[in-house]
């Protein structure tokens, strides 16, 4: 999350909003928001179980959290891509999705 509030403002300008979701109780994401000084939404609580089934993300039952999962959702709220991560590697990159929405962006000025 660190990442993505690092680049903020240039998200911003290119009208990519960000918001998190976290199975962290309301107490650890409130101390992760501090931590990091994060301006985007983030939702806590979150059933890690249940949030698995729904978006496919993967579950760890032995340690009971998800992966990270990152969805970019086009202005017509369909999915453009997903990442998901099985591990401690493999996630959106805030540049790399910054790049990548400007590509998209490119692609549609012809």
């Amino acid at each position: 999350m660190a990442d993505f509030q690092s680049l903020i403002k240039e998200l911003e300008a290119e009208q990519i909003s960000i918001v998190a979701g976290s199975v962290d109780s309301p107490e650890k994401a409130s101390d992760t928001v501090k931590k990091n000084g994060i301006t985007f939404p983030i939702a806590y609580g979150m059933n890690a179980e249940e949030t698995s089934r729904i978006t496919g993300a993967y579950y760890d039952k032995n340690r009971q959290y998800v992966h990270a999962t990152g969805f970019l959702i086009r202005p017509d709220n369909t999915v453009e891509t997903v990442c998901y991560s099985s591990g401690t590697i493999g996630r959106f990159v805030a540049q790399d999705l910054l790049n990548l929405v400007k590509f998209y962006k490119s692609r549609n000025k012809g």
